[in-house]
């Protein structure tokens, strides 16, 4: 673990060295491959006449700042999950937050002529919404809130309910199939770049109130009694990281669909880089997502050429056993 300030600082240097590199990676690396001063150039020295720079441009470009964005918000979403139940297992993708979304972003897209971005978007919202009040009530109330996991069980719960919903409007629905699927696979390849604008401001909103929550999201790593002894609001402050987390995962989820596991790997890296203070823990696991989503969508590329494996298809099986690993602990509880 990193202890002193210089080298926290140097760590979180070599995390920004690692987004960077897997940035290039990104733009540089596919079935056509080029240099990075091509790269360099396309991207600063533009010419329509190269093929080149016409890929980086139209088709690359996009790609990576469409994961690099999805990658640093469940990231940072499943980092604040965990931080507020201090549960290890804790993440959008297994407490249902991004099943809901998927669901209701397909019941949209089956049931209303929607052409805007904007408005999946806002629909991903509600259902994350609706899936984190469902799981919150039935894990973190009552008797169900004294066993930590009990909030991975209701989250699991919630989850099939949400994907059995999903699968039944593609039974009812089978001309949106090739729609949904999209989301269904999780992917970041074929949207412009100017795609991701409409969700840019929910995502800076997320990321200010991130920064002012960060003293209160150390303390909720506390025991809710000494939390309240030291000023913490409890409730209030769960009550504004619920909000944040339901901007970051709702706007992934519409942008690319289900992607699965960066939630629950990343935090455990970041603290076990960072230690427990969220003034670091934060903006490395911001980064390190956004570089292991980068990292996949361009490994995608080479698995079954010319055809592209679903992102999120390889980042499930990264996280199977890593998810495994945490849950044979004796304790999910950090």
């Amino acid at each position: 673990m990193l202890s002193t300030l210089p080298v926290k600082a140097l760590g979180l240097t070599l995390c920004l060295a690692l987004l960077l590199a897997t940035t290039l990676a990104s733009i540089a690396l596919g079935q056509t491959a080029m240099s990075f001063a091509t790269v360099i150039n396309a991207l600063f020295n533009y010419d329509a006449d190269q093929i080149e720079h016409i890929i980086v441009r139209a088709n690359r470009l996009n790609r990576a700042v469409l994961a690099a964005l999805v990658g640093s918000s469940l990231a940072i979403a499943g980092t604040l999950m965990q931080a507020m139940t201090r549960n290890g297992l804790a993440s959008p993708s297994l407490l249902g937050i991004n099943a809901g979304a998927l669901f209701f972003v397909a019941m949209a897209f089956t049931f209303f002529s929607l052409t805007r971005l904007q408005d999946y978007i806002y629909i991903a919202f509600f259902g994350a919404a609706v899936a984190g009040l469902l799981v919150y009530s039935l894990g973190m109330t009552g008797a169900a809130a004294r066993a930590p996991v009990s909030i991975v069980l209701a989250g699991a719960a919630i989850t099939a309910l949400f994907l059995a919903f999903t699968q039944g409007l593609l039974i009812l629905n089978r001309e949106s199939l090739e729609g949904i699927l999209y989301w269904l696979g999780g992917s970041v390849a074929g949207k412009p770049l100017d795609s991701v604008i409409p969700f840019l401001p929910f995502y800076g909103i997320a990321i200010v109130g991130t920064a002012l929550l960060v003293r209160q999201i150390n303390l909720m790593m506390l025991d809710d009694d000494v939390a309240r002894s030291l000023g913490q609001r409890v409730v209030l402050t769960r009550m504004a990281l619920g909000v944040v987390i339901i901007l970051l995962a709702g706007g992934a989820v519409a942008l690319a669909g289900m992607i699965g596991f960066i939630g629950l790997i990343i935090p455990h890296l970041a603290r076990g880089l960072f230690g427990r203070d969220h003034r670091w823990v934060l903006p490395s696991a911001a980064m390190l997502g956004a570089s292991l989503l980068l990292g996949a969508d361009t490994l995608s590329r080479f698995i079954v050429p010319p055809q592209e494996v679903p992102v999120g298809a390889l980042t499930a099986l990264v996280g199977t056993p890593v998810f495994i690993a945490i849950a044979r602990k004796r304790s999910p509880t950090l």
